[in-house]
């Protein structure tokens, strides 16, 4: 087990030793209380709409980059999560499909935030130190992620608009405008990269596995759920470093159209030779992503350290 640096240890260990016990105590009740909330069996089930509805939003982005690679519809929304809620705000019986994504989406957040009152204490023993912070981490990412999914959601469910790409050219140029603010764009272009290559690296070793309960499914759905997730987080990764990338690009020519989101991450893609092909094996693999979204909403299993 990855251990900390002897230095930084001693350090943590001098912090930790003047905390006085009644704040641990009382951080340790607090917690408990909070956990009995994101504990309780309602919070899961609206959690598993969450999910669903995340695998919804998969499918539909893997549709619309479809459309992007074929030129199906020339009006069809951007290929991004935007997108795809904004083609459930137009169909018929969207606006209440969307106050059910929303709503489920952030129950999906809280649960998942939830991970973190699990973890936490393993930061004051110095031998689960690292793995408890690189668990809580984690989980804290991935409910921002559903919980700003669940802020776009509803966003259209009010009636309001919201174009993704936009969004992050405005703040790409607003960044430029700002001393370092090139540096900080760099930096961050290169987390999106880095957090691309850490879904190949999950999808190639499944470890996106230990989010099913495997013991709950039946042994014949489990070498399929492999295969969708492989699949899917493989294409995943494969966007975020391309949108990484042009985060990166817009940064050093300070050009800021090149800074598109997953939109343009897709765009781009299916702009390179061969690219209608590689475009339409990276829709097929948002759409295997949300089936195995489903497959986990069936099946969940919260705990990420098993």
């Amino acid at each position: 087990m990855a251990t900390l640096p002897p230095a930084v240890g001693r350090l943590l260990d001098r912090v930790q030793a003047r905390i006085p016990q009644r704040w641990l105590d009382r951080a340790h009740a607090a917690a408990d209380r909070a956990r009995e909330v994101t504990d309780h069996p309602w919070l899961e089930r609206l959690a598993q709409v969450g999910l669903v509805a995340y695998g919804a939003v998969h499918l539909l982005i893997g549709w619309l980059a479809f459309t992007v690679a074929w030129r199906v519809s020339p009006d069809a929304a951007d290929a991004d999560q935007a997108g795809a809620l904004r083609t459930v705000s137009e169909s018929p019986g969207g606006l209440v499909l969307l106050w059910v994504i929303g709503l489920g989406l952030l129950s999906l957040a809280l649960w998942q935030a939830g991970e973190v009152l699990r973890w936490w204490t393993g930061l004051l023993v110095p031998e689960r130190r690292v793995h408890a912070a690189f668990i809580c981490a984690k989980c804290l990412a991935k409910a921002v992620v559903y919980g700003a999914l669940a802020g776009i959601a509803l966003v259209f469910a009010v009636g309001s608009r919201y174009d993704a790409t936009d969004s992050t050219q405005d703040l790409t140029d607003d960044l430029l405008e700002i001393p370092g603010g090139a540096v900080l764009l760099v930096a961050g272009g290169l987390v999106v990269v880095g957090v691309g290559a850490y879904l190949a690296w999950r999808g190639w070793t499944a470890g996106f596995m230990k989010d099913v309960d495997l013991d709950a499914a039946p042994d014949r759905y489990e070498p399929t759920i492999a295969a969708l997730g492989r699949v899917g987080y493989l294409a995943k990764a494969v966007a975020f470093v391309v949108a990484g990338g042009l985060v990166v690009w817009a940064a050093v020519t300070r050009d800021v159209s090149t800074a598109t989101g997953l939109d343009g991450a897709l765009n781009a893609i299916g702009a390179v030779p061969t690219g209608q092909w590689l475009l339409t094996a990276v829709a097929v693999g948002f759409a295997a992503f949300g089936v195995y979204a489903l497959a986990r909403a069936r099946y969940p299993d919260r705990d990420p350290a098993t």
